[in-house]
């Protein structure tokens, strides 16, 4: 597949997907900015480990149509899917019986990737081509570490925790309920 057709393609789906897990999920503006910013951090940990290894002949893409040796548009799926969606989905369950699955995600979303990546390159299966094997393979897990722990890291530093804003949300609630009581008994007193 070539950079335009995954734009094409690719990109529209990973969106839709994208707004599905927000209208599930409901994060505040907060939230959701800060998921941002940690995936953001990823794709750019992402872009600039890619092109590193091309010009020091780890590995490269053997795509047509790339923009300075890089195919940008892949970098979305880092930045909304294994960033965004991730840090949300782990900001959500972190608490209650969902725990298990927080817990999944973070250790099993750096596995997956440096799995994935390292699988595709030596099965020749991946766009990317392997110029020096080893190099490459220690690049790839230092990469996935660093770029999804140091999107976390940005996440949970920006980030308000859950509990944090239910509580303020049951102390607004409280709050309107007893101005509710007062509004209705100054209209009965009257």
């Amino acid at each position: 597949m070539e950079v335009r057709a995954f734009l094409a393609l690719d990109v529209p789906f990973i969106i839709v997907v994208y707004l599905a897990v927000l209208l599930f999920i409901h994060p505040p503006w907060r939230v959701l900015l800060s998921s941002l910013a940690g995936g953001l951090f990823m794709g750019v940990i992402n872009a600039l480990a890619d092109l590193i290894a091309y010009y020091v002949h780890w590995w490269h893409y053997t795509l047509s149509e790339l923009i300075l040796h890089l195919p940008l548009p892949f970098y979305i799926t880092d930045v909304l899917i294994y960033g965004s969606v991730a840090y949300l989905l782990i900001w959500r369950f972190w608490r209650g019986r969902g725990h298990w699955f927080a817990l999944l995600l973070l250790i099993g979303i750096a596995i997956f990737g440096i799995v994935r990546d390292i699988s595709g390159a030596l099965t020749r299966t991946s766009y990317t081509m392997w110029d020096n094997a080893l190099p490459a393979a220690l690049v790839t897990v230092l990469m996935w570490i660093i770029m999804f722990y140091g999107g976390y890291w940005i996440f949970t530093r920006m980030a308000p925790a859950r509990e944090t804003l239910m509580n303020a949300d049951s102390a607004e609630n409280e709050e309107s309920e007893v101005l509710e009581r007062h509004e209705h008994r100054d209209t009965i007193n009257s």
